[in-house]
């Protein structure tokens, strides 16, 4: 769906006013003056108000449904929806880094009590956020799990599990004969994870690959790097160290790539990896070449087998 528009120079608050909107509505600039969103009802819904304000402020716009021929394909156009939720995730997951240092050295209730109601509105800007994330912008997990922490060591409940069940231990042999399930489109943490599945957990693994908003898991299944999964993102922790220790794997070797993959992953240079830049301009290009996740899989389980040899070598 598509908004063309075009903006009266003033006044100047007006201009801001439509950005904020298109911002709160989750529209992304395909060009200065055209904006898009999937098209459904909602949306449809949400352009025509826009549109209604434009009119009424002077300005002139029209709505439409378009089918991309040329110039931006439909992968281009979710890309851009997704980087720009990935930056509203990014933010919220500084700003939750950021109370959790203040945590750290809270020493009275008065500090603990305003840490928590900043924590239940960084929560609301998460829901809301994710209200807007049509395609499951990978950056909502990190953000998630941040939050999700902040929470646990804020509550004075000893037991958590039932809050949270995607922290339940898992044995390495509750890992075997199981169908692991992820999200369509997958990236460095995924993949990565995907090979240390075959590799060192189960050789005989099913993957399935599915949408990742309001999917519901079969019996049997086990998520992984997904929004409420059984394996994912905890605390600063990528989906690929958790799932390491999940299965009580403690080899130097992956432990390094895990640092790799957790420095691409969410880009917060924790542990300052040199190799994580060219390894993710590898990955970046196994994506832009294979279209399909297990070609990405495929594709990508040579790039780990190397660096793990390397890393056993370096030790060795």
């Amino acid at each position: 769906m598509l908004l063309i528009h075009q903006l009266p120079s003033k006044p100047a608050y007006f201009r801001v006013k439509v950005w904020r909107r298109l911002q709160r509505i989750g529209a992304v600039a395909v060009k200065s003056t055209v904006y898009a969103l999937p098209a459904n009802a909602e949306t449809q819904e949400d352009f025509e108000w826009l549109l209604k304000e434009i009119v009424e402020g002077g300005g002139e716009a029209m709505v439409c449904e378009a089918r991309l021929i040329d110039g931006l394909s439909d992968a281009q156009a979710h890309a851009l929806f997704d980087a720009a939720r990935d930056e509203d995730y990014e933010t919220i997951a500084d700003e939750a880094r950021t109370l959790s240092a203040r945590l750290e050295a809270a020493a009275s209730a008065e500090e603990r009590a305003e840490i928590r109601t900043q924590v239940g509105r960084l929560r609301k800007r998460l829901a809301d956020i994710a209200t807007i994330d049509f395609f499951g912008a990978t950056g909502r997990l990190s953000a998630e799990s941040l939050i999700a922490e902040l929470e646990s060591r804020l509550t004075e409940e000893m037991d958590m599990a039932d809050e949270h069940p995607r922290t339940t231990p898992l044995t390495a042999a509750d890992l075997k004969g199981r169908i692991w399930v992820t999200r369509k489109g997958v990236h460095v943490d995924r993949i990565a994870c995907s090979w240390l599945i075959r590799r060192f957990i189960d050789p005989d693994a099913a993957i399935r690959f599915v949408p990742g908003k309001g999917y519901v898991p079969n019996s049997g299944e086990l998520r992984f790097d997904m929004f409420e999964g059984e394996i994912t993102h905890e605390g600063d922790r990528c989906s690929f160290e958790v799932l390491l220790t999940r299965a009580g794997i403690t080899d130097p070797a992956l432990q390094a790539i895990a640092e790799i993959v957790h420095d691409i992953d969410l880009k917060d240079a924790k542990f300052g990896r040199e190799e994580a830049t060219g390894i993710a301009s590898l990955i970046a290009g196994i994506c832009a070449a294979n279209p399909q996740d297990e070609q990405r899989i495929a594709q990508g389980g040579p790039v780990f087998d190397n660096l793990y040899q390397y890393f056993r070598a370096k030790r060795g």
